[in-house]
């Protein structure tokens, strides 16, 4: 026996005739995500490039004396780091404005009404923001990390403060060589580089342990040592080697003037490392992590593993803000552009706060730098998904 009642008919999108794949629901939704998603990366880097380097500018620009088309220089350089910290809260903002917007004019309830699910609605913004994702770890990687060492450069150029009168201090770099014992590769202590201080071109108060010839132990102590980049060795100056017996006893005392001796770069390297953490991409930073292994300063290592993981994570944020803002903005009937913004600023602060704090925390290490990094994603993930579906409800 049929109803009485007709079926409820479901809506049979056109192809897009560039992708033919693509029906024209995803395309329209993608459409109304571009407008406010320029309008978020223009509003937030602006306001973050203000804050945080605009006021320092202007400062040295009056109490320094730095260059007006300096400071725009600079200025400029630094546009390319906000940018990027601004993908992830304009696809927030986006969604939130496309979704609400949609819901307002009963056009989701339609597409409900239609047989669309909450889940398909959601589709299109998952997949813009997957693009975002990689547009933001590309700018992450080939373009924020140069501008940023290059504003350095040139702020410190038109200072006159390119080599301040100690750039390190302590420097402790371990080398070491693979030995076999009991059948079983193991590494072992070669050499030990000590410095106590280095002002970006000579190192000071110097003590060398080297172990690498067998049976023959040396102690090196000088006042001070430079690279020598055409020989690839240190010069030292003003010291004594000791020479070391396997019994322990000294076989040889050599004093010094000048006195030069193969050793590894790895020290300058580490002492010399020019750029701070916004200032490399991730294979420098890698890089960078196996000289700080060599030098065994453990606060450092954890800090730099944090970094390199929360700029794997960063980029990711993209998906968990874009889905919260689109389950969100599906459940606002009412709202326009200032309620989305306020909404958005308390998501982004409560996601830099969880940022933060984690971080802290694997800094210290209580939790692992991988989780340290991407627990503010999941916990942004969760939220989305649980939202989602009570939307589906």
């Amino acid at each position: 026996m049929t109803s009485g009642f007709p079926k409820t008919p479901r809506l049979s999108f056109p192809r897009w005739q560039g992708f033919p794949n693509l029906p024209v629901m995803d395309r329209y939704i993608a459409t109304e995500l571009i407008p406010p998603f320029l309008f978020g990366v223009g509003a937030f880097s602006s306001l973050g490039v203000s804050i945080d380097a605009l006021f320092e500018l202007i400062r040295r620009v009056t109490e320094s004396g730095l260059p007006i088309s300096v400071a725009v220089q600079v200025l400029l350089l630094k546009f390319p780091q906000f940018i990027a910290y601004a993908f992830p809260m304009s696809i927030l903002l986006a969604n939130l404005m496309t979704y609400s917007r949609l819901s307002s004019d009963s056009e989701l309830t339609a597409l409900k009404a239609c047989g669309v699910s909450v889940y398909r609605m959601i589709l299109p913004a998952l997949l813009v923001c997957l693009l975002v994702t990689g547009l933001t770890f590309a700018f992450n990687e080939l373009i924020v990390p140069s501008a940023n060492y290059q504003a350095t450069l040139t702020l410190a150029r038109a200072l006159n403060d390119e080599n301040p009168s100690f750039q390190e201090r302590n420097i402790l770099y371990q080398e070491f060589r693979q030995e076999e014992v009991d059948g079983e590769k193991e590494d072992t202590l070669s050499r030990l580089f000590y410095a106590k201080e280095f002002d970006g071109e000579r190192m000071r108060g110097l003590t060398i342990l080297d172990f690498s010839q067998e049976g023959l132990n040396q102690i090196v102590s000088a006042k001070s040592a430079t690279w020598n980049g055409s020989e690839k060795a240190w010069d030292f100056r003003n010291g004594t080697i000791y020479v070391v017996s396997p019994d322990g006893s000294f076989r040889n005392i050599v004093k010094f003037e000048e006195q030069q001796l193969k050793l590894p770069r790895g020290p300058l390297d580490l002492a010399s490392q020019p750029r701070d953490y916004d200032e490399m991409n991730i294979a420098q930073s890698l890089e960078y992590l196996e000289l700080l292994q060599q030098s065994g300063s453990e606060d450092k290592i954890q800090k730099l593993k944090v970094r390199i993981q929360q700029r794997y994570a960063l980029p990711f944020v993209c998906v968990a803000f874009g889905l919260v803002g689109a389950a969100l903005g599906s459940r606002l009937d009412r709202g326009g552009r200032s309620t989305s913004f306020a909404i958005s600023l308390v998501i982004i602060f409560t996601y830099y706060l969880l940022t933060v704090i984690f971080g802290s925390i694997a800094q210290l290490g209580m939790i692992t730098p991988f989780l340290g990094a991407w627990l503010p994603n999941i916990f942004g993930l969760t939220a989305a998904f649980l939202l989602l579906a009570r939307s589906s409800r």
